[in-house]
């Protein structure tokens, strides 16, 4: 009798953390954009000290990308996105791949191949919104 006393009256249920809208890829992108950016200025600059600079900032920005597509893969996307999206866990491995490459290089190549990963995941995050 008490067990039906204090049984929850409304069974809810969400697929994130949080109630959805605190995650984002943007957030990702905006961080791999800057480090692709980075790049391109460290490129076209010879200043030794301003390559210093630009080589510690582009560093931090791809440990953030790195850091909220970690966040996606961990808190938003479940068992659901990964059946559906079988390709999902390949995906954000190689996207934490190619961020790793582009902090460890000025080549803006490699920050340009991060954005195309982000982008991959960005398109499945909203389809994932949408269902």
């Amino acid at each position: 009798m008490l067990s039906r006393l204090f049984a929850p009256k409304v069974q809810v249920s969400a697929h994130c953390d949080l109630p959805c809208g605190v995650y984002d890829p943007a957030q990702a992108r905006i961080e791999a954009e800057s480090v692709k950016a980075v790049q391109e200025k460290y490129q076209a600059n010879e200043d030794p000290d301003f390559r210093t600079r630009a080589l510690i900032i582009k560093e931090q920005r791809a440990e953030l990308a790195k850091h909220h597509v970690s966040v996606l893969w961990s808190d938003y996307f479940k068992p659901p996105h990964f059946e559906k999206y079988p390709q999902l866990h390949q995906l954000v491995n190689d996207t934490l791949k190619a961020l790793s490459t582009a902090k460890a290089s000025n080549d803006p190549k490699t920050g340009e191949k991060a954005l195309e990963l982000i982008a991959e995941i960005d398109k499945i995050f909203w389809e994932t919104k949408k269902a």
